[in-house]
């Protein structure tokens, strides 16, 4: 296949103007049709909005892949209370790098996004839970805010409908673990960012103790396309159970990274194409499907359709999409070692398994790669691994346990070499012929 034909895979819809001048104001999005999805769904009965969201099969952008309409359809009515959509932008996965380009370049898709989705669950008061350190993005985003509401987009009887909303930006601290949503509405609250017990799920008790949506970016950002073209032209695209058109972070020893917009389904092979390859004289060794929490694949995996059935099949999951791609010269050992001292600097220490499990596969695995390792190791740490996983508060817990489960699965010779060699066959200083292979293969 020629990177022209591949290419032709492509489906821009949410980065379809991202390289126009000034595509984050209003004027240029309103140019690209913005805002005629609301005018449509504001012409509908909210709760046939629901129903057409949910029918065009739409599945959360975040990592879960959980129906967005069914959440929607999800929160009580008739309460007497304040519903509430939160919309997640506390993008921290390592890896994952695709709300934050959207928001800089298009965030009025997000805005629109929300005010259908706060208009579909009789909400007035939506949050955008954005990462704090991302300064130009929320400089962005306000300014997007101040001119929907100048347009009349938000505040008081939006677009004559008799429907009010305000929308709040706030930005986090910068915790990793404000991303799982319970505890990022914890810290949108204003209390420390940890896990909450569940049930009572968010729909039912969640910001303020009201019924609430926590939604990924993307996900809210592509229903204006769907309310404008039709749910059939949803479908057209992706798989049965996966519709629909995604952002894939391309990412890591590649010859041209970035975000690849592409119906669900299409292979890392035909995304690398696109990419230009790996970087040159190298070869893929390894990569990730939806950044580092989701366990690892290999070459073989190329030709996986990047659905949720398909990556999940395959023994993975799709997660963010965001595809880390390692060549030869990396050392799984190390790739690995890195990732896991992130999740145990990020562990909110509320639930033992994750707090005490990953600060000891933290120092087992530093020990292997050290060349202090023993082989009764690996066990330990798959042990642990598993002691870990479906155990702890959180899914942080499970994304520190994949890697682990994953490398040892493909690369176990991997860690046995840095044990009997009492140090790292990467080491340039410490060449040997087994890690010269991967080198030599990689140039045949």
């Amino acid at each position: 296949m020629t990177v022209e034909s591949a290419e032709k895979l492509l489906a821009p819809v949410l980065s379809a103007f991202w390289d126009d001048p000034r595509s984050w104001t209003l004027d240029t999005y309103r140019r690209h049709d913005g805002y005629q999805g609301l005018a449509k769904a504001l012409a509908m009965p909210q709760d046939d909005v629901i129903a057409y969201v949910k029918d065009s099969g739409l599945r959360g952008r975040g990592g879960a892949g959980f129906p967005t309409g069914m959440k929607w359809q999800f929160i009580p009515q008739g309460d007497g209370k304040p519903h509430y959509l939160v919309v997640n932008a506390d993008e921290s996965e390592p890896g994952t790098c695709k709300d934050i380009p959207l928001l800089f370049a298009n965030p009025h898709s997000l805005i629109e996004g929300m005010i259908i989705a706060c208009y579909a669950i009789r909400s007035h008061h939506a949050f955008i839970y954005l990462r704090g350190e991302t300064v130009p993005v929320l400089r962005r985003l306000h300014e997007a805010v101040r001119e929907a509401y100048a347009a009349g987009y938000l505040g008081s009887n939006i677009l004559g409908s008799g429907f009010d909303l305000d929308l709040t930006v706030h930005a986090g601290a910068g915790a990793y673990i404000c991303g799982e949503e319970t505890a990022l509405l914890d810290s949108l609250e204003g209390r420390r960012g940890q896990p909450r017990l569940r049930p009572p799920f968010p729909a039912v008790e969640g910001l303020y103790a009201c019924p609430t949506v926590v939604n990924n970016v993307e996900s809210i950002a592509s229903v204006p396309a769907i309310m404008l073209r039709g749910k059939e032209w949803f479908r057209s695209m992706g798989s049965e159970k996966s519709p629909g058109f995604t952002l894939y972070s391309l990412s890591g020893h590649v010859a041209r990274p970035g975000q690849y917009e592409a119906p669900l389904g299409i292979t890392l092979r035909q995304l690398l194409e696109m990419g230009g390859g790996m970087r040159p004289g190298h070869r893929l060794k390894f990569w990730t499907p939806g950044g580092s929490s989701t366990p690892m694949f290999t070459e073989e995996h190329l030709d996986v359709p990047l659905d949720y059935e398909g990556v999940g099949a395959a023994g993975s999951m799709l997660g963010t999409k965001a595809l880390q791609c390692f060549d030869e010269t990396t050392c799984v050992v190390r790739a690995v070692t890195r990732w896991t001292e992130f999740y145990a600097h990020e562990s909110c220490g509320k639930c033992t398994p994750c707090r005490e499990g990953t600060y000891w596969l933290v120092q087992l695995l530093r020990d292997i790669e050290a060349g202090k390792g023993s082989p009764g190791d690996l066990d330990k740490l798959n042990d642990i691994a598993d002691n870990i996983n479906g155990k702890s508060f959180c899914a942080l817990g499970d994304g520190a346990a994949a890697p682990i489960f994953s490398s040892l699965k493909y690369f176990r010779a991997e860690y046995e070499e840095h044990i009997e060699r009492k140090g790292c066959p990467f080491d340039p200083a410490r060449s040997t012929a087994w890690a010269d292979k991967y080198r030599t293969e990689a140039h045949a």
